[in-house]
């Protein structure tokens, strides 16, 4: 007989529910910590790059809502506009022909580099906290983003030790023409989908190739054949991540397919066995990849081209945005050893794509020959050739010298979809594969137990150094009037309908779009600041025609004169308000030559209305 006391009947089902329970949450608690252990290298990669992002944009984070980037100002403006509009999705009120800029005709947001996934990815954070907060995120976030996804590429695929992955995941995201996009461009620096995108057509070629058989028995050569579940998977795969990146940044995908068929070919011609034997899979694959995007992608695409507001054309000139040759073995000026003198090499603060230096191309090269006769260097030395030639565009310039030798872009350019992207932006494609190079030659240094273990991680170390990023400057950005922040412009715009500011915004002042930014796009705004079909003939422009009264407006903010005002120029405005479908018009006192401008608009349309730190009149 048992000599235990005997337990309570109603303490026997709370000992056994507390007892399952600490079995249940032990094992739960040992997979965490045992996953954290195993991937604490990563994780402490990951957090590296945060911190070298967050200190790189460490000027927005005081007050987002009050700094702003310095060095191109204007191109902020116009993201976050896009992040806002973007972040109505949530709300139900989204599609790819807005409706809150240049009333009436209103935006192709496809035509335009809108980054729609990111906006409405962030939504949330847009709504709540405002999109000068998103933008910092994300800004801050391609960075780091970029370079863990290409660190993880070189570990896991590439097999390299994580100190070399970490190398060359930190050039990816860190690199001279990564820190210069970040100045506003962030469908140019939301780079972290490309290696995923290399992994799955690297996954898709391995899995297409059957191998080179074994002989059995009888003398026979067998092949154990592709692996077609693995294929679909990939091809499945595939088509999703290109999908997401046109939604985020078509520039950055097809440099990324123009630089993978590069290498594809050059691999190939360099193991023709492979090519033979995988080929016909791998085309398959790619077939299947590119008809399940094309179903996700053809309203889209067309939308972009042929829609309304759409344009089939570029509208930057490939000439003017061409790489200056000597640009590449100078510093930028975003970079510790770099100087604000070479900055004349380029078109501006956001385009330093070629400015690797000579130390850094130096040791790329001679790594290149070192690290020996593999299949992987010959295909990222040919594609390093091709895509920095096409960068110098249509003609090469040495030391801001037009020459009259012609550059390779001369062959491709007026091509459909090419003259979409700048030549010089080419460039950005030399990151990764001056990274993988590095990443293969320092791995097998540190495989090694020689002098090179030592000697080849230094060099490249040092090689690294005047390359390694500066803070992006920034600077105050002037407050949004209280009329906006304070919800009072629903006393004469209702949701929906469009505010006309004085002056308008226009591409090169864009300021007024932070009015519709700070409400989330709440209404709509005439002209502004975003490409659309207004160059001769339909082409690709930078905003739209002014319309009379806008012009008259503009021309009293530069120069601070009162036109004479009769009844034509009334009869105009009065047209001019019904052509944008204008609730309202507002005038803050902080506008250039603001009383003239007053003065002006009553002039045109009757006393005006006090609403908070505005003048308004309603039309």
């Amino acid at each position: 007989m048992s000599s235990a006391a005997p337990t309570a009947p109603d303490a026997a089902p709370e000992q056994a529910f507390r007892l399952a329970d600490q079995v249940n949450r032990r094992p739960r608690a040992t997979r965490l910590l045992a996953a954290i252990r195993r991937h604490r290298a990563d994780l402490l990669a990951a957090l590296l790059f945060a911190v070298l992002a967050g200190w790189l944009t460490h000027g927005l984070w005081p007050d987002p809502g009050a700094r702003i980037l310095a060095l191109n100002p204007e191109d902020q403006a116009l993201y976050e506009w896009f992040l806002a509009v973007d972040a109505r999705a949530l709300l139900g009120d989204f599609d790819l022909l807005t409706d809150r800029l240049n009333a009436p005709d209103g935006v192709n947001l496809m035509t335009n580099t809108t980054v729609i996934a990111l906006g409405v990815l962030f939504s949330p954070v847009t709504l709540l906290l405002g999109a000068p907060v998103t933008f910092a995120l994300l800004a801050a976030g391609n960075l780091a983003g970029t370079a863990l996804a290409w660190y993880l590429l070189f570990h896991r695929t590439l097999r390299a030790r994580r100190v070399a992955a970490a190398l060359g995941g930190g050039l990816c995201g860190f690199g001279p023409g990564m820190v210069s996009q970040t100045n506003s461009h962030l469908h140019m620096t939301a780079q972290w989908l490309v290696p995923v995108i290399v992994w799955l057509v690297v996954r898709l070629l391995r899995a297409a190739d059957p191998g080179p058989g074994t002989p059995d028995e009888t003398g026979r050569t067998r092949t154990t054949g592709p692996d077609r579940r693995r294929m679909f998977t990939s091809a499945v795969g595939l088509a999703g991540a290109v999908s997401a990146q046109v939604f985020i940044g078509e520039e950055v995908l097809f440099l990324a397919a123009i630089t993978l068929l590069v290498m594809a070919v050059s691999y190939a011609v360099s193991d023709r066995d492979l090519a033979r034997r995988a080929l016909p899979g791998f085309a398959g694959g790619l077939a299947i990849a590119g008809g399940l995007a094309l179903l996700v992608l053809g309203y889209p695409l067309w939308f972009q081209f042929a829609g309304p507001q759409g344009v089939a054309d570029g509208m930057f000139t490939p000439a003017y945005f061409s790489a200056d040759l000597s640009s590449w073995w100078t510093l930028s000026p975003l970079s510790v050893a770099g100087s604000d003198a070479s900055a004349r090499l380029t078109t501006g603060p956001a385009e330093y794509n070629t400015f690797l230096g000579w130390p850094l191309l130096l040791v790329t090269a001679v790594c290149a020959i070192w690290a020996g006769r593999r299949r992987l260097v010959f295909a990222c030395v040919v594609a390093g050739l091709v895509m920095g030639a096409l960068s110098l565009g249509p003609e090469v310039v040495l030391g801001g010298t037009r020459t009259a030798i012609p550059g390779p872009y001369a062959v491709i350019g007026g091509l459909p979809v090419v003259d979409g992207a700048l030549p010089m932006r080419f460039a950005l494609a030399l990151l990764p594969i001056v990274a993988t190079l590095l990443v293969l030659a320092v791995d097998r240094a540190l495989r090694s137990s020689g002098r090179a273990r030592r000697l080849v991680p230094l060099a490249v170390g040092v090689a690294l150094l005047p390359v390694f990023p500066t803070p992006l400057p920034t600077a105050g950005r002037p407050a949004v009037p209280e009329f906006i922040t304070g919800g009072h412009w629903r006393q004469c715009v209702p949701p929906g309908g469009v505010l006309v500011p004085v002056p308008l915004p226009t591409p090169k002042e864009p300021w007024p779009m932070r009015w519709a930014t700070a409400a989330d796009a709440a209404f709509g705004l005439p002209e502004g600041f975003f490409i659309g079909p207004y160059g001769r003939g339909g082409s690709a422009a930078m905003g739209t025609f002014k319309q009379p009264t806008s012009a008259l407006l503009a021309d009293v903010a530069r120069r601070g004169d009162q036109p004479a005002i009769g009844d034509e120029q009334r009869r105009q405005a009065v047209r001019d308000a019904d052509f944008w479908g204008a609730s309202c018009v507002a005038l803050t006192d902080d506008a250039p030559h603001a009383d003239s401008l007053r003065a002006t608009l009553e002039q045109l349309y009757g006393p005006a209305t006090r609403i908070a730190d505005a003048w308004t009149w309603r039309v």
